[in-house]
């Protein structure tokens, strides 16, 4: 993705949309920190230092890919999920919100003519990153790339409706 991406009042629309997703006894268990451009440096150091905790002799290739999840795109943001204890609602029901609550990021910088792209892999898992992020009992749920297409997206392979979706039938 390239320049442009969204502004500080296109973000926040695309933010307000993303928290407007079920959430069973409303406990809000997601959080979203903006990492703006001036702080990508600051995040790829953290990245380089996080990844070289689990592989102590990186390859140039490997640095690379590591310096590229700080700049890949204009905006990023970093999805927490932020599961609420004490309460009846499952931590599952609570991921699940804060996975529509990606999912809706997502679909509301699409709308407005952005392209995004939710990435989780080594960063996500990292105890480090995690950290640098996270209260105690959240995790990274994914980084969130918002841009400008660089040239027309291939749609993905997805499963064949026949196998994704079937028609349910009681036992007699």
């Amino acid at each position: 993705m390239i320049e442009p991406g969204p502004d500080a009042d296109q973000l926040r629309q695309i933010l307000e949309v993303a928290i407007r997703v079920p959430d069973h006894g409303k406990l809000a268990p997601w959080r979203f920190v903006h990492i703006p451009r001036e702080k990508r440096a600051a995040l790829a150091d953290l990245l380089h230092r996080a990844f070289r905790i689990e592989n102590p002799e990186p390859s140039r290739l490997d640095l690379e890919a590591v310096d590229r999840l700080a700049h890949q795109a204009p905006t990023l943001v970093v999805a927490l999920s932020s599961p609420v204890g004490g309460t009846k609602i499952p931590v599952w029901e609570q991921e699940l919100s804060c996975g529509a609550a990606c999912m809706n990021l997502l679909m509301a910088a699409h709308a407005i003519g952005f392209a995004g792209g939710w990435i989780t892999g080594w960063a996500c898992y990292s105890e480090e990153v995690r950290r640098a992020f996270a209260r105690e009992s959240e995790r990274v749920a994914g980084f969130i790339y918002i841009g400008t297409p660089r040239h027309t997206l291939e749609e993905r392979q997805r499963p064949a409706y026949s196998l994704a979706v079937s028609e349910w039938s009681p036992a007699s």
